[in-house]
């Protein structure tokens, strides 16, 4: 009786052992996850650069008093058109006038002292040092005059060239230095528009003069302009910290475009770069510079691995950091993976 009993608990014991197994195998095989890989490759390409800015012209200008002073009128505002040559604004002439009236009272006397001096020297009564100083004095009173009176004609502000005022930074009655900006103008006339686009340091390196962009303007919904890079800066601006290219437009109205008016540009670098291109849908908590992936090396486990991200154009991502290590690209069932999960490729 012993006997039965002892054989009847061994075989529930194998049992169980047996049934525990079969559930560990198939725990283990539900682990495995399926996936879609795509195989990776660098490549030479030519990747677009996303940019936006503000319209402005070529030549823009500063315009202000070569002398300090009080300003008596600023003769034009804000958007207005003026001619090369035209007014713009003039100083109160009382405190320059009395300096050119000082300067041609001494000019005089000079003059006087000068023909007394000489008079006096061809009489022998004069020696030749006193006719000498007589002489220089008038030099001296001469320059000082031309002096008063040249900065007596820059006592207004006229315009150098055709165009638009932009800003006008001074009232009537205000105390400005010399050279203090009273008007901005431009050349706006002429239709020598570009949009400047302020760029990162590596997009900024990858864009070189003449490489082909294409413009869009919030003004003109839908449309799209050809453009090419004009000219890139040689420093970083000082107020948004970027590198910036400025960007030549054709086609458009003139009309249509106003300084400070809102472009958005997409520029296609003539220069080739080593990247990697992989699809939108396989980054993982990803911004606009950075993200994360799954590659798997030997085909049965994943690794998540950080990436640089260089631009994103129509559901295609350029990556510039990041994959130098990876063979394999897990496309698809990544939302289901954590690092080191086994995984099946299925496709």
């Amino acid at each position: 009786m012993k006997k039965i009993c002892l054989l009847i608990s061994l075989i529930t014991v194998f049992s169980a052992c047996s049934s525990k197994k079969k559930e560990a195998v198939a725990t283990t095989a539900n682990d495995v996850i399926p996936v879609s890989v795509i195989s990776l490759q660098q490549e030479s390409i030519t990747r677009p650069i996303q940019a936006s800015g503000v319209f402005t012209t070529e030549d823009e200008t500063y315009l202000g008093f070569k002398i300090g002073g009080v300003i008596q009128h600023v003769f034009v505002k804000e958007g207005d058109a003026v001619k090369a040559g035209q007014l713009l604004a003039s100083l109160n002439l009382t405190e320059i006038k009395a300096q050119v009236q000082q300067a041609q009272i001494m000019l005089e006397k000079a003059q006087r002292d000068h023909a007394r001096a000489k008079n006096l020297y061809r009489d022998s009564v004069a020696t030749l040092e006193q006719y000498q100083n007589a002489k220089t004095g008038l030099e001296i009173a001469q320059q000082a005059y031309n002096a008063g009176a040249f900065n007596q004609s820059y006592a207004e502000i006229r315009a150098v060239k055709s165009g638009f005022v932009l800003k006008k930074l001074a009232n009537d009655g205000q105390v400005v230095g010399p050279g203090t900006p009273v008007v901005l103008l431009n050349g706006a006339n002429k239709g020598n528009w570009v949009l400047k686009v302020g760029l990162s340091d590596r997009d900024w390196a990858a864009t070189q003069a003449g490489d082909p962009a294409e413009i869009a303007i919030d003004a003109a919904p839908g449309e799209k302009y050809s453009g090419s890079v004009l000219a890139k800066s040689e420093g970083v601006d000082p107020v948004t910290g970027t590198l910036w290219v400025s960007l030549r437009i054709s086609g458009v109205p003139t009309a249509q475009l106003a300084a400070g008016l809102f472009g958005k540009a997409k520029i296609r670098p003539r220069k080739q770069i080593k990247s990697w291109v992989i699809p939108y849908d396989a980054i993982l908590d990803g911004n606009a510079t950075e993200g994360y992936v799954f590659i798997t090396k030997d085909g049965k486990t994943a690794e998540k691995v950080k990436i640089q991200i260089a631009s994103i154009d129509h559901g295609k991502v350029f990556v510039s950091a990041g994959l130098e290590d990876a063979k394999s690209l897990i496309t698809s069932g990544n939302a289901y993976l954590d690092a080191g999960s086994a995984i099946k490729i299925v496709r």
